[in-house]
């Protein structure tokens, strides 16, 4: 690679610690050390900082802070969910949960694993465009639904969910709808209210603060029961001492995520589709997975025909070029995307399909120099097969 500057595009799967959150976080590493449950000063000055931070993460959701409560990720917070309102609501006879197939683990395999303790589970189709219709929804729901679980954006494809159609329908059946927002906050503007959702999910590394910290909003009035027992944190919702460190760093992130949205948003839009027409004009044989709108401005997921989707990535990094073939949580499988399978894609395309996702230090040379890249390593790679490339 010699002194190429190397280019990271697998934002989504985690962004780096803005400088601004790492200076925020230091002193809460030393000298703020308090637990915000102790009454003296030195507790009652972690807990001054992390009510600022839930402050800041509520308006970035436009939320009430009483609402939002701090977890570990986006995975606890979307178990507290799904878990929680299962829980609360089973006495009542209400023992169905609805998610569409496109959803990531955290909330499928949660679905699943209920499934097997005697819920009844309904998982939603999508078609081709990587985009769930609300009638299908609508026809999976019944008055025995305990909740929906809707993804805002889809990781994998960028997509953007109906959910305030799909938490609409649910209401109307008496149900709760949670939001997977952890690829929309810092993204996209989320306003709790407008979506219509009780239960929303989000999770700091995805928005350039510290892993292993992330958040729930509860809307006021939901039946939820706690899936970690203990003390009276959080407003008796999460049991434990708060990770104070990273929540402060998580509220530093989601005030700058909210600053620099809009700016943000337009910038990397066009850098994503320069990127596409670029890849697409110079390489055979590609297209551009699911709907090209609505759409997160930083995703694009390409198909590159006659090439495996693993051994493209590999290729790309021995050019210091980072990017992924889906969820990193699925990474280090030979499966095939089940977004991509749920889509109703060829076996083909679910294998030969890699993921480019764009960040704040992504610029225009970062892009061409992808594209420029790109045509001479899928050539070599196809060079290994006799396949001819399909149009």
């Amino acid at each position: 690679m010699g002194s190429l500057r190397t280019i990271y595009l697998d934002y989504n799967a985690t962004t780096p610690l803005d400088a601004g959150v790492r200076d925020a976080m230091i002193p809460f590493l030393s000298s703020v050390f308090g637990n915000p449950s102790s009454v003296h000063y030195f507790g009652q000055r972690a807990k001054a900082a992390l009510d600022e931070a839930r402050g800041a993460v509520a308006a970035l959701l436009d939320a009430d802070p009483s609402e939002i409560v701090f977890t570990s990720g986006g995975t606890e917070s979307a178990n507290m969910a799904i878990r929680g309102v299962a829980d609360a609501l089973a006495p009542t006879g209400r023992r169905h949960l609805v998610a569409t197939a496109i959803e990531h683990e955290a909330v499928l395999n949660t679905v699943k694993a209920l499934g097997k303790r005697g819920w009844s589970t309904s998982i939603v189709a999508v078609d081709q465009t990587g985009v769930v219709a609300p009638s299908a929804m609508a026809a999976a729901v019944t008055d025995q639904t305990a909740l929906v679980s809707t993804m805002h954006a889809n990781n994998e494809i960028g997509t953007i969910q109906p959910v305030a159609a799909i938490a609409a329908i649910a209401k109307g059946v008496g149900a709760l709808t949670h939001t997977d927002a952890v690829q929309t906050a810092g993204k996209l503007p989320i306003a709790v209210k407008t979506l219509g959702v009780d239960l929303l999910s989000i999770s700091a590394h995805k928005f350039y603060g510290p892993k292993g910290v992330g958040a729930i909003w509860i809307r006021r009035g939901v039946r939820l029961t706690p899936i970690l027992t203990g003390g009276k944190h959080e407003r008796s919702r999460r049991a434990g001492t708060e990770n104070v460190v990273g929540i402060i760093g998580m509220g530093v992130a989601a005030t700058l995520a909210a600053r620099h949205l809009e700016a943000a948003t337009a910038r990397l839009a066009t850098l994503r589709d320069r990127l596409e027409e670029g890849v697409l004009r110079s390489v055979t044989g590609t297209i551009v997975n699911g709907a090209p709108s609505p759409r997160v401005a930083n995703t694009s997921n390409i198909s590159f025909d006659r090439v495996e989707a693993e051994s493209l990535l590999i290729a790309l990094d021995l050019q210091g070029i980072a990017v992924s073939t889906g969820s990193a949580c699925s990474s280090g499988t030979l499966e095939p995307s089940h977004v991509l399978r749920a889509m109703g894609l060829s076996a083909h395309r679910t294998q030969n399909s890699i993921r480019f996702s764009l960040g704040s230090a992504t610029t225009a040379e970062d892009v061409d120099r992808v594209i420029g890249v790109l045509p001479s390593v899928v050539e070599k790679l196809r060079g290994l097969t006799r396949v001819p490339v399909r149009a």
